[in-house]
């Protein structure tokens, strides 16, 4: 009996002093959670039209706290690839940001036709909402035709939408594509006022903070500064001379030389400070702008900030990847980084912002540029072909305008007025085929409805695959020789499988971040799944992405 009651009494004391070491109730459920470790803020750039070695093209005449910066400090991935078909800003912005591609995100182009309803569609159109900050109509734009969610709006619903997340471009689909469908909002230029916009989608009036910064009209400011060259013309020996028949002339403009004069024209178009790097500083300063009054990174939830940089796009286009202009505008865009890193490390704090920068797409040169360079390289005028084609066409089948459409070599015939003349639709297709087949800039013209049976290198294939989404694609899709554009045979377009297209930059920098490269071969859908493992969230829901291991350990 007595050795009973010792047992009980000892198991008594080992009771309460086990009940005497546990943690209240609160304090326990607080050991057990841990919160994933995040940055304050993460900040997108996308350079529009950045080739990948642009990075090392005017590496000797970059300061040190813009893209060296990055470089010595940052992880690059020397190798990153554009996965799809066709390289174009807002399938690139948008791929960036969802981890997708156009077959699953749906944003085939910058332009597409609805194929259910036969309308033109521009890839951010949205005539259900209105400008917000201007009278005009280019704030009728949304997020809508984007089929998946972004990083952004997966990073909003991890936090129970209190992280915030913004997106700034000069162009409204650089703003819009990447900020998402739930973003706190996205601007954009209104060309006719020269100020930041937005759409009813996100709010019914401009901040305060936004009315003020567009009442100083900054822009106006920036356009009465010619824009000369940075250095002494000697310097810039990675161009060609000024006065060349490889540059298109701005429209305000007579010659193609430096200065550019912009003067002429405040007040009344704005269209040409898109062709001039002061969009860049125009851009950046209201990113810095942004940053300090919706007070980004102090909210106790990570943030995040998508900008695109547009100038670099418009002057590649106007001027050519061997121009002063291209050259002059990195040279001035690696000080405005500078500058913007900087800003970055005083408000938010160094280490506590993620940073990553890459390219929606890159260019190829100037089709007269390599012509008289002894060069393979041409180009294909899309309005005089569709003009061709529907002629023959007409002489094949008695009736015209039977191609409506031709975009990135995709064409898109006039399906309705085919069956409306009650002509075989394939016989049609079969005749485009046997026009483009003898066109000397095409080396492949195939037919959607037959992909299975066309033979292609399999990366090039796979390339056109993903690019493919058939409510909003063309049904013809030509192959143009490597060093052809859709375009005229001075400036530069975009688009092509090849590298000097889809060849891009991708740099981490910041929050957890160790300084390193690699050459081995990534892609640009690997961006959103990497954020989204960094911050410990869902990847977006259309997401073919990887994981970039060295990134995220």
């Amino acid at each position: 009996m007595k050795i009973k009651s010792f047992v009980i009494s000892l198991l008594c004391l080992l009771s309460f002093a086990v009940i005497g070491q546990r943690p209240a109730a609160s304090t326990r459920k607080q050991d057990l959670f841990v919160s994933p470790g995040r940055p304050k803020l993460v900040v997108g750039l996308v350079i529009d039209q950045m080739r990948w070695d642009y990075l090392y093209r005017y590496n000797n005449r970059y300061v040190t706290g813009g893209f060296k910066r990055l470089l010595a400090n940052g992880f690059s991935y020397d190798n990153t690839m554009i996965p799809y078909y066709p390289a174009v800003t807002s399938a690139g912005h948008t791929c960036l940001y969802t981890g997708s591609v156009p077959a699953i995100h749906g944003i085939v182009g910058n332009d597409w036709i609805e194929k259910m309803t036969g309308k033109k569609m521009y890839c951010t159109e949205d005539k259900s909402v209105n400008t917000v900050g201007s009278f005009s109509d280019q704030g009728q734009m949304s997020p809508r035709n984007m089929l998946t969610t972004t990083v952004g709006d997966e990073l909003r619903l991890a936090t129970n939408f209190r992280s915030r997340v913004f997106g700034i471009a000069l162009k409204d689909r650089g703003g819009i594509l990447t900020a998402g469908h739930s973003a706190n909002a996205a601007y954009w230029l209104d060309d006719s006022t020269g100020n930041w916009i937005t759409s009813t989608y996100y709010m019914n009036e401009l901040p305060a903070w936004v009315d003020a910064f567009n009442r100083k009209k900054k822009a106006d400011s920036m356009m009465q500064n010619d824009w000369n060259l940075l250095y002494d013309i000697s310097l810039y020996d990675q161009s060609t001379a000024d006065d060349n028949n490889y540059e298109k002339t701005l429209n305000n403009e007579t010659q193609r030389t430096f200065p550019h004069s912009y003067k002429n024209i405040i007040g009344k178009n704005y269209y040409p400070f898109r062709q001039s790097p002061y969009g860049n500083t125009y851009t950046l300063d209201f990113a810095k702008q942004l940053i300090s009054n919706e007070s980004l990174g102090k909210s106790g939830q990570t943030d995040m900030l998508c900008v695109s940089l547009s100038s670099t796009d418009n002057i590649g286009h106007q001027f050519g990847p061997n121009s002063l202009e291209v050259e002059d505008t990195y040279l001035r865009l690696d000080r405005e980084i500078a500058l913007f890193l900087n800003y970055l490390d005083s408000t938010v704090g160094a280490g506590n912002y993620l940073f990553f920068l890459s390219a929606d797409h890159g260019a190829p040169q100037v089709a007269n540029f390599l012509r008289d360079h002894k060069l393979p390289g041409g180009a294909v005028n899309k309005s005089a072909f569709v003009k061709e084609l529907n002629q023959y066409c007409a002489s094949k089948f008695g009736y015209d305008k039977l191609i409506r459409f031709m975009y990135e070599s995709q064409v898109y015939l006039d399906d309705k007025r085919i069956d409306s003349l009650k002509l075989d639709i394939n016989e049609v297709k079969n005749t485009v085929l046997a026009y483009a087949r003898k066109m000397p800039e095409v080396i492949h013209a195939f037919d959607y409805a037959s992909f299975d049976k066309v033979i292609l290198p399999a990366p090039v294939k796979e390339k056109f695959a993903l690019g493919y989404f058939p409510k909003r694609a063309g049904e013809i899709q030509l192959v143009l020789k490597s060093q052809y554009i859709e375009g005229d045979m001075i400036g530069t377009e975009h688009g092509m499988i090849y590298p000097y297209d889809a060849h891009i930059p991708l740099i981490w920098y910041g929050w957890n971040i160790s300084a390193g490269s690699t050459s081995r071969e990534v892609y640009m859908t690997d961006v959103a799944p990497t954020i989204s493992a960094l911050l410990k969230i869902q990847m977006p829901g259309g997401s073919i992405g990887k994981v970039l291991p060295e990134i995220v350990k």
